[in-house]
């Protein structure tokens, strides 16, 4: 379930590729988001061995490779989200972009949580619930979410500049 929304994105991105590539920026976060969904949905999030290295190193009650996922789950669609802004409508960089773009970013996260929920209450209702508080902390959901919308904050706050001149670039090479 986890790999899934990942191969449809970049499955869609490589479709439109010709009539509307990506920044390279927007690639390489892509990129970046899906190598942790994989390795994640590969071993199951809360056995990465990276993961279970930082767990025993750091002396951390948990495998925390989780929360990197949820933080670029944050970054990726405010990113994609900035550039399908900036590119197709008549949004302009400012404070109602950011915070629209981060919006977007934490409605992303949410609609996962509760997809995550339904699934599993729709597989298997106790399987489910026990699935769900298996990282042994009730507030995992928000956790996730706030790092999904630090994730949006940062990235903007971070790359932003960098973003309007591969944009402005794009630009350059389509007139």
């Amino acid at each position: 379930m986890e790999v899934s929304p990942v191969m449809v994105g970049i499955t869609a991105m490589a479709w439109r590729w010709r009539r509307f590539p990506f920044t390279p920026l927007a690639v390489w976060l892509v990129a970046l988001f899906s190598v942790i969904i994989a390795v994640g949905g590969h071993y199951t999030y809360a056995l990465v061995p990276l993961g279970a290295w930082a767990q025993e190193a750091f002396e951390l009650s948990r495998n925390h490779y989780d929360r990197v996922g949820h933080f670029l789950q944050g970054v990726t669609p405010a990113i994609l989200a900035r550039e399908l802004l900036l590119r197709c409508t008549p949004l302009r960089c400012g404070k109602a972009l950011f915070w629209v773009v981060a919006s977007i970013a934490l409605a992303v996260s949410a609609m996962y949580e509760i997809l995550e929920w339904w699934s599993a209450l729709a597989v298997d209702p106790e399987a489910g619930i026990a699935f769900l508080g298996s990282q042994g902390d009730t507030w995992d959901a928000q956790w996730d979410m706030a790092l999904a919308l630090t994730g949006a904050v940062c990235v903007q706050l971070l790359f932003g500049r960098l973003h309007d001149k591969q944009l402005a670039q794009l630009e350059r090479g389509a007139a």
